[in-house]
């Protein structure tokens, strides 16, 4: 058995409207893989200490200031190894470059910045201090998405031809419950298309190994007065030939949260419906569509099971999904590079804010074919 890997976090105070922060403290036990030491869980001193009590934790490790936290962790004997960022969008790239800086690993949710640029800065930063970096895109830890990847790259469904990616939800189709996420200040320059087109995008292109090299983008507000985008439509053109449509929608009621994948290739096609996360639907051309239950039999089985923690038919979700990534990012830590190779990283982070601004600039030109700007540059 390895000692937990110890975390601190920055963002998530109980009491609040921080959803992330419950479910990344969540998904860090699952495993046994880590231990919550230390924490900076909102900028008012009174309530990360409350946050930290509740937690149990050692109040001379609970902070106010999130530099002040990496920069007493990092001398400590005991200090974190590592730290998840779960703040609004605009401190992302700050407390990445604090702990970074600081030589602690970090796991920070997305985007990983609000400008390529900085993204960049980031990258750069993290390998010139021999620091990992994680996205945690959670789809991408499904066992059903692990067996899509693994099919794709192994030829089952040939030549991609067509990737289609929709991920709609309903939250926001009246004004009011933006929070955060309504403000350029804190949420950067795109709304539905940040928060869950970058979800939609880094789930098709990990599971086709394929990047986007132009699109042709339409972005809309449906609800009056907000100041971000509610809905995002885009045609894609892949690296590799194949054609691509991607839609997002924070303003489709009757739905909570409808994220579905479709690859079609020469030899078959692929489908992944996160409401029902268990299964893919597999069409090889001109035979009859066959369901791949997760551990059930079938192409790339490996692949679905070393993402499993249970039985076929004992349904596994989100939080385990989620905490394949943490389980994953433990692993690489420790020398697994057939781990690391699953996880989104600091690249998928750049690839994400490139998507994003290439969107922003085609509406801008009236859906113009746009190219993706080049993230090594």
């Amino acid at each position: 058995m390895n000692p937990p890997i110890r975390i601190g976090m920055v963002g998530g105070s109980l009491g609040g409207a921080g959803f992330m922060g419950r479910v990344h403290r969540m998904v860090q036990r699952l495993d046994g893989e880590y231990t919550l030491s230390a924490g900076c869980f909102s900028s008012q001193a009174e309530r990360s200490r409350e946050t930290g009590a509740a937690l149990g934790l050692d109040p001379a490790r609970v902070h106010a200031d999130y530099t002040r936290m990496a920069q007493t962790e990092a001398a400590r004997d005991d200090g974190i190894e590592a730290v998840s960022i779960v703040t609004p969008n605009h401190l992302h790239g700050p407390v990445a470059r604090a702990f970074i800086e600081a030589g602690i690993h970090v796991v920070c949710e997305k985007p990983m910045a609000t400008s390529l640029a900085d993204a960049q800065a980031l990258r750069d930063l993290a390998a010139q201090h021999g620091v990992a970096v994680m996205l945690t895109h959670n789809y991408s830890g499904y066992p059903a998405v692990r067996r899509a990847r693994e099919m794709v790259a192994a030829g089952a469904l040939g030549e991609l031809r067509i990737i289609q990616v929709d991920y709609a939800q309903d939250w926001l189709t009246e004004a009011g419950s933006e929070g955060w996420r309504g403000d350029p200040e804190q949420a950067g320059p795109a709304g539905a298309l940040g928060d869950i087109g970058t979800h939609a995008y880094q789930l098709a292109t990990y599971v086709a190994g394929q990047t986007a090299t132009e699109l042709s983008a339409d972005l809309h507000i449906f609800v009056p007065g907000r100041r971000l985008d509610d809905y995002a439509q885009a045609m894609l053109r892949f690296a590799g030939g194949a054609r691509g449509r991607l839609s997002v929608s924070q303003v489709s009621p009757g739905n909570n949260n409808r994220l579905q994948l479709a690859i079609y290739g020469t030899k078959a096609g692929l489908q992944f419906d996160q409401e029902s996360p268990d299964a893919l639907i597999f069409s090889p051309l001109g035979e009859p569509a066959q369901r791949l239950d997760r551990g059930g039999p079938g192409p790339a089985g490996d692949a679905d099971r070393q993402a499993s923690r249970i039985p076929a038919g004992h349904p596994e979700g989100y939080l385990e999904a989620f905490a394949q990534l943490y389980r994953d990012f433990a692993a690489a830590r420790r020398g697994d590079t057939a781990a690391a190779a699953k996880l989104p990283d600091a690249i998928t982070g750049c690839e994400g804010l490139a998507f994003i601004e290439a969107m922003l600039a085609s509406h801008r030109a009236h859906g113009q074919w746009t190219a993706l700007p080049s993230i090594t540059e």
